[in-house]
């Protein structure tokens, strides 16, 4: 029990309950020893008394705080179950996390849900990790069980068990999948294939529906995986325990049988499967006995294909395979059915045929298809183990999965339980010793003073089952007793382990005679007895086996004429009638039994590692946690056996740098690191008086259970006493500032006071003074107002007198001008008189004049109007409404120009016939004169008739100018309407233009976007095939080492093994094999090579060099799909542009301005001439994709006639400045230059040097006419290339020289061919045919910038997690956050360097800055650099982001801190070499968003939203595991509650166009690589500067 001094006031404790099974509570007061009840409260509120009779009775206390959520159960500081428990439902339900530690067993959790945790790039992360430093993961249990095998060369086994529905199953077939990617990167076979192509075989013929889980596994299975030297998977081996065959003719209600009949049954309509005339499961007894024929979510004919591939796969043919799901007998009707009704029973050496009951047939009947469906899994496991097994020599080590049933308990438990019970008692013993192993082991390592550690042992009830007269020995004798029963066979146990002496593991139920009761190490199981004697013996008669050899079906008769030569059956016994053979029929609890022996020696010959599955609820409700089924379960898989073990020594252990940082505050001395041991030791006895409850090892310190507790609370305790000092000290300080702070403010408030006084005093006499100045100029201005009043009233009086006088005489004046002016006026009056009279004759005979000219402008201007309207309802189209205003206003300022010349006119003429009346009136007067003669009388009715014809003229003018002013208005508004109607078509064209111009740039980016998806394709094609021409060199040389080594040596120049380029010129499109076998000349060295490589003869006889012709018909296929969706997308393409195009002359028809007109056709023709280079690329693209030259025909050159082959030679050019060299040098120049030169002499070569003379020498040869010859130099100098390439493998520098010279060479070939010359002047073209050329030199190019990138990643990938994570660049800055247990190494973890051998960020920086100054010695462009480095961040960045998704460990504000400021040295690094302009620095914006949610608050809803648009680049998922992971760094900080995560999720959901929902970044994501084309200057021989160490003076200049 733990210190009773921890039972105080405000500690927690957990108490039994019958719902929740132990719930927490709380102390109100301290327990003192001899009290009787505890006082509690309830987490809902409510107060309880315990009672305590004893403190063996006290509650158990409850863990802190900062271990809530702990990954590993042994890390606890109390190890109980309620703790357990605890821990397992929080990490389950508030973390989501299904997987826990404790100790060496993994726990894991069912979510019945789909978690996005088990991607290969879930893999990558935790390939060559720790298993301390990641979350508790399945992937984490498999690198550790798979680099202990590497490490110590020693076979390891995992062990997987639980109930059924707990996801044994799927927690296997991940194991091996992750055993699969990561032992099938050493050499690529198809093993690995083949090991995960059994899964679904498997689970078709063995898994079956249960009420408790739908893919229920009703065998047991063990698979030891086979592994080479090198750590790659070279075989696998399956062993099968205890086949459910019961489940072939009986199904309980809600279950189904074995998943491969309903498979069938739903594939009954395919044209292979008619023949076996199958129906619907319903018709069938042995399918429709459970009522469900259907499991939600599960397609039983996709099942049944990916059944039949995986027996593709594994090797056996599609009639075989369909011949292993189901085949019809092939026997004879009367003779199966007359021996399902009789028996044959010898009598006196006499044969008798007695005939049998219908319940004894239908037996029979049963019984028969039980043994023939037991003998088919049999048979399919021996062929699986046949495909699955390598002759390629016996493995070094392996790794065995034991996918085996839990332990089990219902209402009815029968001889299947029994067995499965058993098992698991088994395998509970080897796991407990198994335990306790280890933990001496640890205590031994500590050189700890130990005494033995007490466990329970359940040898009795082993015994029990299996020893001498044991449960399995009396249930044989009575089978072997001619009328033996059940119920014999229950009195006999009674008689021997109850009524003599009892064994105390069995016992009789009170209310049954056919049951009992066993005692095992999880639960007390009541066995009913019914059936147990039936099943154990599970006989068949051998009449029916003999019919069943005969069968015309050859897999039927291969299936039972195995029997003869087996002496014992693996699933059952057959019944021959003889009693002379019936001592030699073994049992099925027999046969289990030696099975198991074996299963438990391999188990003890290998490492153990244990996987024990939980199942949460019986509902199979996603993350739902029943307590009770958990801790049921808890009990029964061991885990809380290994809590007593640990608990029972040293549970928990701390290193003494661990412990110095957490409890440096309750030590005393200097405070150093260093001597953190010798403070401990010193320390420690005085903090717990008991030197039994802990003890000092070489590393560590250990403690018993409670301690770690006791130590918190001491811990808790200084720092409440240092906080009270601190308060008290502050407070003084606070009380002195304050202090201080008032007398400041009392000696000012009397300084300002005293200033006020005096400032008033000075005031009032200033004021005085101001007076006496106010009164003295006061006085001396009413005197002087006075003076000045007096002298002007002088002076108005003066002047008033003087106006008299001067007015007096102004009058008279003017009434003398008055009477002047009235003279005057009345004298002008009537000559005026005289003058109007002339005026209005005058005016009367202009009027009739004008009169008659305006009636005619008027019926004109009439008739204009009538016009104008109609010519305004004809036509109401916009534009032709628009010129024809346009063409108004212009006939109407015609219109008005003439009328302004006819009033012109008419005034001319009107002045003109003035001017003659004036005339004649003057001569008229002189008449009149000289003869004076009376004045005509002119009457009142020509007086009246003159009037009206003056006003109707007058009216008549009005009239039409108000028509003008009406027109004119009209027209003014129709321009109004003309300039909106102009300035809406203007915004219409912009609005389409800017449509026009967003539709071309979305569909460039499409087609960007192809395209580069098509090049990432292609790449990765090409990358596969260089690892198939790598795989096929290792084989070849592999091959030579091995005659070599027997003997037979042979030359380079009687090799039958074709070289690469050979075998790349097999045309893999052609489905004739002579194609093939024109490569392959004999098929003898394959033969010898399949037996040197120990390779598998059966598969590889029926597909001769199939590794290489699958990958090349493999190329074939993906390039024809691509070619077919090149071409799709290019048709579509095509159509979109004519679209284009066709909306845009639409809108070019628009009526516009001549400038908007041009602008929009200059755009269009922009993006025709952006479509035209786009369509250039994907050309290229397309040519490339195509593979030429990897499908050319294998054609023999000497077969082909000179007419055929040959073309005719071209003419030889004279070109100057260039290397001559003769033909029987080229091997020796290609060796000089690329084969056997040095490293340190070609780093110290100008960049490109070898390009630019292996140019200018095919330059030369092809000028001189020799096309075969240069074509055939430049071909051996790629091959050089490639193998020099191979060669360096591992090496930075001279993988960037060998891709400079490739690229350059490119570059010359493409600007010497036809095409590009055609635009150059002075340049002479190459001859020969460049396509194939150009094609291998750009795949060279890639080959060589993926093996630089490979090179790269490498040397990074084991760096980049300690150097960008764990490295502590920032000294001292998360030394005080240490979690309990965060950083405690687990039982053979690697340990880690020390020192200066840790990686820090100057490795990572280092390796980037070799690769950096390797590209730019050779000049490479910049281009090309950043692509390069856009990769290599991208890996550093996905790498450090998946391992801190997947430690809890980095997930703190100071580990943050820290990784900030790496990615900021690895940022400035990029800055400074100019890579920031390339996308370098992008990639890093997921790392860099989750390290600010580790350092931004967490608490309230504004910082939830500004947390949710700061990490734009994270999915919600990443945002909520940063979140769950996130642990305080110390004291002061706190756990992210529930609700804040849970607002954020609210918040996320809302969020649009956010990153892929994935958890971790694909680290295997590469992006495609475009090379720039720089044409070189024109070379000249003359230029290079070739060194006299390259001696290659052989060559001439031309």
């Amino acid at each position: 029990m733990a210190t009773l001094e921890l039972y105080s006031k405000g500690a927690s404790v957990w108490i039994p309950d019958p719902d929740a099974v132990w719930v927490s509570a709380q102390l109100l007061q301290d327990y003192s020893p001899g009290e009787k009840h505890l006082l509690l409260q309830l987490s809902d509120g409510r107060e309880a008394h315990y009672p305590v009779v004893s403190p063996s009775d006290l509650p158990p206390l409850g863990n802190p705080d900062i271990l809530e959520g702990e990954n590993d159960l042994t890390a606890l500081s109390f190890l109980h179950e309620p703790a357990v428990l605890h821990n397992l439902r929080v990490r389950f339900l508030e973390y989501s996390s299904i997987y826990t530690y404790c100790g060496i067993v993994l726990v894991s959790i069912n979510p019945y849900d789909q978690l996005p945790i088990y991607g290969e790039e879930v893999i990558d992360a935790y390939s060559g990790q720790d298993m301390a430093d990641m979350e508790p993961h399945i992937f984490s249990v498999a690198e550790e069980t798979y680099r202990t095998m590497t490490r110590e060369e020693k076979n390891q086994s995992i062990i997987i068990s639980g109930e059924s529905g707990s996801g044994k199953t799927v927690s296997a077939k991940f194991t091996m999948r992750y055993f699969a990617v990561v032992g099938g990167t050493a050499q690529q076979t198809c093993v690995e294939e083949r090991v995960l192509a059994s899964n679904p075989i498997m689970e078709s013929i063995g898994n079956a529906k249960t009420t408790r889980n739908d893919n229920s596994s009703r065998f047991g299975k063990y698979i030891e995986i086979g592994f080479g030297r090198k750590g790659d998977i070279i075989g696998a081996n399956m062993r099968t325990y205890l086949l459910e065959k019961s489940r072939v003719v009986f199904q309980a209600s809600a279950e189904r049988n074995y998943h491969i009949f309903y498979q069938l049954c739903a594939s009954r309509e395919l044209p292979e499967m008619r023949s076996l005339k199958l129906d619907a499961p319903e018709h069938f007894r042995y399918t429709n006995q459970g009522g469900q024929m259907t499991i939600p979510g599960t397609d039983d004919l996709l099942d049944l294909e990916r059944t039949r591939s995986a027996f593709t796969i594994l090797g056996i043919a599609k009639d075989r395979s369909l011949a292993v799901f189901s085949k019809l007998l092939g026997v004879e009707g009367p003779q199966i059915s007359h021996w399902l009704c009789h028996r044959r029973l010898a009598v006196g050496g006499e044969m008798l045929v007695k005939p049998m009951s219908g319940q004894q047939a239908v037996e029979a009947r049963d019984a028969l298809a039980k043994h023939i469906y037991g003998q088919l899994f049999t048979w399919t496991v021996h062929r699986l183990n046949a495909a699955l097994h390598t002759q390629r020599g016996w493995a070094k080590s392996f790794i065995g999965v034991l996918d085996i049933y839990g332990f089990e308990t219902f209402d009815r438990n029968s001889f299947e339980q029994f067995c499965i019970n058993y098992a698991n008692e088994k395998l509970q013993q080897q796991f407990n010793r198994h335990v306790f192993q280890l933990e001496q082991e640890e205590y031994i390592r500590e050189d700890l003073a130990w005494s033995r550690i007490e466990f329970s042992d359940n040898q009795m009830c082993i015994n029990l089952i299996e020893g001498q007269l044991g449960l399995f020995d009396l249930l044989d004798e009575e089978c072997r007793m001619p009328k033996g029963s059940d119920e014999s066979w229950v009195r006999k146990l009674y008689n021997r382990h109850l009524n003599g002496k009892p064994h105390p593991h069995f016992r009789k139920p009170r209310m049954s005679n056919s049951a009992f009761i066993v005692l095992h190490f999880a639960d007390m199981v009541q066995y009913e007895c019914d059936g147990f004697l039936h099943k154990n013996r599970d006989t068949v008669f051998e009449e029916l086996i003999n019919i069943l050899r005969a069968s015309q079906s050859e897999l039927v008769a291969e299936l039972f004429q195995q029997d003869r030569n087996v002496p014992s059956l693996a699933n059952g016994s057959v019944s021959s009638g003889k009693r002379t053979h019936r001592e030699h029929k073994l049992t099925v609890g027999f046969q289990f039994r030696q099975s198991l022996q074996l299963l438990m020696d391999a188990l003890n010959s290998t490492t153990p590692h244990y996987v024990r599955c939980i199942k949460p609820n019986d509902l199979k409700q996603p993350f739902v946690f029943d307590p009770k089924r958990t801790v049921q379960q808890l009990r029964a898989c061991g885990v809380l056996e290994t809590i007593r073990i640990s608990a029972a020594g040293y549970p928990s252990r701390w290193t003494y740098e661990e412990f110095f940082s957490r409890y440096h505050v309750l030590l005393r001395g200097p405070q150093r690191l260093d001597w953190a041991q010798a403070l401990c030791q010193e320390a420690l006895p005085q903090l717990i008086s008991d030197p039994e409850q802990y003890c000092f090892g070489k590393t560590k310190v250990f403690f018993r259970a409670g301690q770690v507790a006791l130590l918190e609370r001491l811990r808790a305790e200084r720092l409440r006493v240092a906080a009270v000092i601190i308060q008290s000290s502050v407070r003084g300080w606070l009380a002195r500032i304050r202090y201080i702070r008032v007398l400041w403010a009392t000696v000012t408030i009397q300084r300002y006071c005293r200033g006020g006084l005096a400032r008033r005093l000075a005031l009032t006499l200033r004021y005085t003074k101001a007076a006496l100045v106010i009164q003295k100029t006061f006085r001396m201005m009413v005197v002087r107002q006075l003076f000045f009043m007096i002298r002007q009233a002088t002076i108005t009086i003066q002047a008033f007198t003087r106006g008299t006088l001067a007015r007096h005489r102004y009058r008279q004046l003017m009434a003398e001008r008055a009477a002047v002016l009235l003279q005057a006026r009345v004298r002008g009056w009537l000559a005026r008189q005289a003058y109007r009279q002339v005026q209005a004759a005058t005016v009367f005979m202009q009027c009739c004049v004008r009169r008659r000219a305006a009636r005619r402008e008027l019926l004109k201007l009439k008739a204009e109007a009538r016009s104008v309207e109609r010519y305004r309802e004809l036509n109401k189209g916009m534009e032709v409404k628009l010129m024809q205003l346009q063409l108004k206003a212009d006939h109407e300022v015609r219109e008005s120009a003439a009328l302004r010349e006819t009033l012109h006119a008419e005034r001319e003429a009107r002045s003109a016939e003035l001017e003659a009346l004036r005339a004649m009136i003057q001569k008229l007067e002189s008449q009149k004169q000289d003869q004076p003669q009376p004045c005509p009388v002119i009457t009142e009715e020509e007086v009246e008739q003159r009037r009206r014809a003056e006003e109707k003229a007058t009216q008549e003018i009005l009239h039409l100018t108000q028509e003008l002013q009406a027109l004119q208005t009209e027209r003014n508004s129709f321009g109004k309407e003309m300039e909106n109607l102009t300035a809406r078509l203007l915004e219409q064209e912009k609005v389409q233009e800017e449509c026009v111009r967003q539709a071309a740039s979305q569909v460039s980016s499409a087609l960007r976007a192809e395209l580069d998806e098509e090049r990432r394709k292609y790449q990765g094609l090409l990358r596969e095939f260089t690892r198939l021409e790598q795989r096929y060199d290792n084989l070849r040389e592999m091959s030579l080492l091995t005659e070599r080594t027997k003997g037979h040596r042979r030359s380079d120049s009687t090799q039958t093994f074709p070289s690469p380029e050979e075998v790349r010129r097999v045309s893999v499109t052609s489905p004739c094999l002579e194609r093939r076998v024109s490569v392959w000349s004999s098929e003898a060295p394959m033969d010898q090579l399949m037996e040197k490589m120990d390779v598998a003869k059966d598969p590889a006889v029926k597909m001769r060099g199939e590794d290489l012709a699958h990958a090349y018909d493999a190329v074939r296929v993906a390039n024809k799909f691509l070619e077919n969706q090149l071409r799709s997308w290019h048709r579509e393409w095509k159509e979109e542009l004519e679209a284009l195009r066709h909306q845009l002359s639409q809108m070019i028809s628009n009526p516009s301005s001549a400038a908007q007109r041009q602008g929009l056709q200059e755009l269009l023709e922009a993006r025709e001439q952006e479509c035209v280079r786009l369509r250039r690329e994907l050309k290229e693209l397309r040519n490339i994709v195509t593979l030429r030259q990897f499908v050319t025909q294998a054609v023999v050159p000497s077969a082909l006639t000179p007419e055929d082959s040959c073309p005719p030679e071209p003419k030889p050019t004279t070109v100057t400045g260039l290397l001559e060299c003769r033909k029987r040098d080229e091997t020796k120049l290609i060796k000089t230059l690329i084969t056997d030169i040095r490293v340190d002499g070609a780093l110290s070569l100008p960049p490109g040097l070898p390009a630019n003379v292996l140019f200018l020498c095919v330059r030369h040869a092809d000028c001189s006419g020799e096309r075969t010859r240069a074509q055939s130099l430049c071909n051996a100098a790629v091959s050089a290339v490639k193998a020099a390439l191979k060669k360096h493998c591992t090496n930075v520098d001279m993988t960037a020289l060998w891709l400079k010279n490739a690229c350059l060479l490119q570059d010359l070939l493409t600007q010497h061919s036809p095409k590009q010359t055609l635009d150059s002047e002075g340049l002479v073209p190459l001859t020969f045919d460049l396509s194939d050329l150009t094609r291998a030199l750009s795949d060279l190019c890639i080959q060589a910038y993926q093996q630089l990138l490979s090179i790269a990643e490498k040397r990074l990938q084991n760096i980049i997690v300690p150097a960008m994570l764990e490295s502590e660049t920032i000294p001292g800055l998360s030394g005080s956050g240490v979690k309990l247990g965060g950083s405690r190494k687990r039982a053979g973890s690697d340990p880690r360097p020390v020192g200066g051998d840790v990686p820090t960020m100057a490795s990572v920086l280092r390796e980037l800055g070799a690769v950096h100054s390797a590209l730019t010695c050779q000049a490479l462009p910049v281009m090309l650099m950043e692509q390069a480095f856009h990769q290599l961040t991208y890996l550093i960045s996905a790498c450090a982001f998946n391992s801190l998704l997947l430690r809890k460990d980095m997930c703190s504000w100071s580990r943050g801190m820290q990784i900030r400021y790496n990615v900021s040295l690895l940022e400035e690094w990029l800055r400074s070499h100019d890579l920031q302009a390339g996308g370098a620095v992008a990639p890093l914006e997921p790392l860099i968003q989750a390290v600010q949610l580790l350092q931004v608050g967490k608490k309230t809803e504004a910082e939830a939203q500004a947390l949710v648009q700061t990490c734009s680049a994270l999915s919600s998922q990443q945002i909520v595991k940063i979140l769950t992971l996130y642990t305080p760094h110390s004291d002061l900080d706190e756990r992210v509650t529930l609700n804040f995560i849970r607002s954020v999720q609210g918040l996320l959901k809302v969020r649009s166009n956010g990153p892929s929902p994935q958890l971790l970044m694909d680290v295997r994501r590469v992006f495609p690589v475009t090379f720039p084309y720089s044409p070189p200057a024109i070379l000249h021989a003359e230029q290079l500067d070739i060194p006299d160490s390259l001696k290659i003076s052989f060559l001439r200049r031309a």
